[in-house]
């Protein structure tokens, strides 16, 4: 993996957002861009440093595509709707409660970092 290509990817990924948006609003456009992708994103920074270098960039493109009144909103409704379908589905085919703790640990820990940067009044890079 290098930069200039994790780099494409969520540039991409920003992209298709925009087609989403004009499409289907800005819930799905949300849910997409960082229910989705920016987490799993995140994930991957905590694995690989080429990722890890391109996600404050990642997270500054969405900060300026949604208004900070829709992103509290639109993480509000994240972290219900995952704490709703975890405890719904307890004993039911759920792909994250099937990996174990550590699974939903690890999907806790990343959702938390991707709301505290989302959040954060100002973005410090260096």
């Amino acid at each position: 993996m290098n930069i200039h290509k994790a780099h494409k990817i969520w540039i991409e990924q920003c992209d298709a957002a925009q087609t989403i948006k004009a499409r289907f609003g800005l819930t799905a456009t949300f849910e997409y861009l960082v229910g989705e992708k920016l987490m799993s994103f995140a994930g991957a920074a905590s694995r690989h440093p080429d990722f890890a270098r391109e996600l404050p960039r990642f997270v500054s493109e969405v900060r300026n595509m949604f208004t900070p009144d829709e992103i509290g909103a639109q993480l509000a409704q994240i972290g219900r709707s995952q704490y709703e379908g975890n405890v719904d589905v307890l004993g039911e085919d759920h792909d994250l409660l099937r990996e174990g703790p550590a699974a939903v640990a690890e999907f806790v820990q990343q959702f938390m970092l991707v709301k505290e940067l989302l959040t954060a009044p100002m973005l410090g890079t260096s």
